[in-house]
This record gives C-alpha cells, sequence and structure tokens, in this order.
C-alpha cells in the first residue's frame, strides 16, 4: 500500500531475478510432487491387477481396501473404490508401453483420467499424452480438445504446406494444423474481416492456446515498409521452436491463389527488414473462412513461398462424424497394409 506523502522507491532491479527462482523452485517441486504421487497410483495400482490376477483378491477386496484406507487414514483423499479401481486400470493400460509410460508421469493425475477415459485407441492416448505435456494444457483446455476431436482432425487433415516449408521447416508439420477452431470468438455468419481480426485480439491469449505453446505475439497490423510504400500485415507472431518469424492473413472468405502473392511479398519484406541474423526465415499463414483441398494442392505445388494454408471454423466439429470418417481410415489402411503384405510374398498380381 503507498503511503500518502511518501515517495514510491523504485523496486530494484535484483528483485525480479529472486521473483524468478523462487518460480523456478515452485515449478520444480510441484513436478516432484506429481511424479511421485503419479509413481504410488502407478504402483498401488499394480499390486491391485496383481492380486486379481492370481485370484487372491474378488472385487470385494477392493472395497475392503478403500474402507480400511477411510479408517486408518484420516484426511487421505483420492483412494475411493472408484479411484483404486481406475489405478489398476492406469497401470494394465500402460505397463507394457515403454515409449509412452514415461509421459504419463509429466501429466497431473486429472489429466491421465481424462485422456484414459476419452481416448479409444493407443495412438489416440498417446497424441494427447504428448500434447498435454508439450503445451501444458490446463484441464479444461484438454477437455475442450477432446470436444473439438483435435486427434481425428490431425490424423484425417494435416496441414497443408508448401513444398520450401517441407524442405526448411519439416518440423513445421506438427506445429501447425490444417484448421483452427474459433468458436470461443462467437462470431455471427456474415461477420467482417475487421470482426475477426479485433476478435482475435480480444481473445489473445485464447488464440495463443489454440495455436500452440511456442507461439508468441509480436503484432496487429504489424507495418511493413518497402520502397515508398506502407503496407501493414494482420498478425505476426514468432514461434520460438522453429525459431522464425510467422505471418497471419486472415480471410473471411474462400481461399483464393492469387493471396499467395501477397503473402509471399509480405514474407519477403519480413526477411529483408525484420529478420534477424541468427533467426530462420519468416514463415506464412493464410487463415481463410474456407478452402477446396484441391485447389490448395495445386497452388502451394510450385510456390517458393515458405507458406501454409489453413481455415477457420466458428463452430465445434461434427465429433461423432470425425470418428467414423476415422475408423473408416483405419480400415482402408489395414486393407492397404495387407495388400502390400500379399504382394510381398508373391501373391497373384
Amino acid at each position: 500500500m503507498k503511503v500518502r506523502g511518501q515517495a514510491q522507491v523504485p523496486a530494484d532491479p535484483g528483485f525480479a531475478e529472486i521473483v524468478t527462482l523462487i518460480q523456478a523452485a515452485r515449478d520444480r517441486a510441484y513436478h516432484a510432487v506429481n511424479t511421485a504421487l503419479i509413481d504410488l497410483y502407478w504402483q498401488v495400482g499394480e499390486y491391485i491387477s496383481r492380486k486379481l490376477a492370481a485370484a487372491e483378491w474378488g472385487d470385494g477386496v477392493v472395497t475392503q481396501l478403500a474402507a480400511h484406507l477411510a479408517n486408518t487414514q484420516p484426511g487421505l483423499r483420492g483412494f475411493t473404490r472408484a479411484n483404486l479401481f481406475r489405478m489398476r486400470q492406469f497401470y494394465e493400460t500402460y505397463r507394457d508401453d515403454e515409449k509412452v509410460a514415461p509421459l504419463v508421469r509429466q501429466l497431473p493425475w486429472t489429466h491421465n483420467l481424462i485422456i484414459l477415459s476419452q481416448s479409444k485407441r493407443p495412438d489416440e492416448r498417446e497424441f494427447y499424452l504428448r500434447a498435454a505435456a508439450r503445451e501444458q494444457w490446463s484441464k479444461r483446455e484438454l477437455e475442450r480438445q477432446f470436444a473439438i476431436a483435435l486427434f481425428e482432425r490431425a490424423v484425417l487433415t494435416p496441414a497443408k504446406v508448401s513444398p520450401v516449408v517441407r524442405q526448411s521447416h519439416p518440423q513445421a508439420l506438427s506445429v501447425f494444423k490444417d484448421a483452427y477452431l474459433l468458436e470461443f470468438l462467437g462470431l455471427p455468419e456474415g461477420h467482417s474481416e475487421a470482426d475477426l481480426h479485433q476478435g482475435l485480439l480480444a481473445r489473445l491469449k485464447t488464440f495463443l492456446i489454440e495455436l500452440g505453446r511456442d507461439f508468441c505475439f509480436v503484432g496487429s497490423e504489424f507495418p511493413v515498409q518497402v520502397g515508398k510504400q506502407d503496407f501493414a500485415l494482420d498478425l505476426l507472431f514468432f514461434h520460438r521452436g522453429l525459431n522464425c518469424l510467422v505471418a497471419i492473413e486472415l480471410k473471411v472468405g474462400r481461399f483464393e491463389p492469387e493471396y499467395l502473392g501477397k503473402l509471399s511479398f509480405y514474407l519477403e519484406a519480413l526477411d529483408r527488414n525484420v529478420r534477424k541474423p541468427h533467426e530462420n526465415p519468416a514463415l506464412g499463414v493464410l487463415l481463410c473462412a474456407s478452402k477446396d483441398d484441391e485447389v490448395v494442392e495445386y497452388a502451394l505445388s510450385r510456390t517458393a513461398s515458405p507458406a501454409l494454408i489453413a481455415q477457420y471454423q466458428t463452430q465445434l466439429p461434427d465429433k461423432a462424424m470425425l470418428q467414423a470418417k476415422l475408423h473408416e481410415f483405419y480400415l482402408q489402411d489395414l486393407a492397404a497394409r495387407g495388400s502390400n503384405r500379399e504382394e510381398g510374398r508373391g501373391g497373384p498380381p
């Protein structure tokens, strides 16, 4: 509280360093406690699993165990009958997966339960475990990613990128999406580009979560000067992992091939006038309301620009329909692999 008549002494620059040390120590302590807790649940789940598998215990014994813990360990939480069976399921799900098992220790128990209960396939579990650990989603955001069918969309519609992006930024394929869900903006039908632009700025924190953890906001209507002319780039970000500027141009209509020309112009200007010597060449994203994938493929195939084409959606997708398409996709993939094996064994032509 500021005292009247008393000058406020500016904080010593060293104070910020102390705050950083405290926050880092808190983070380490939280991760250590979380890892120990997940290890405990794993061990309890393993013990129960072995007892039940050996027929030494029946389900009723687990109920008795929950009651015993409640009576003998006052204040102990999380060891109800339902949770004890979840610990067993947790252990049995991941015990034989050496690649995925270490990931579960990076997430809180609530996150693990969400992924365990809502994932239908091992590769879907792995996808969300890795994404949640990388992006550090909150519980609410993780639930949103399931609601918007992130896994189904990632498998069925991978990001549309130019050949230059594949060569210069191959890791960008795992960073960008084919479609971004902007349902949080509440945009009406027939919205303008200004409505979209202003909405993204107003909900910038949420938009950054949708983009991904390593995106940092640089500016809106970022000024670009070439010759004696002034231009304004809709949105400019920096991606820490890719170590490059990312320009985003907004279009409220369908993607048109000529849009790539303007984006390429902006990227050239950024590389010449804005990019720092240690940074990689800039990437560009055209974020459109809709796109024809065949038109996108033709447009990107010959462009020399490191560009990506994505669309934004203002309504949640039909998850049931996407799951049905994913099921069909896996069936076709399974049939194709079976056909390839037959050909490899010298089957009929």
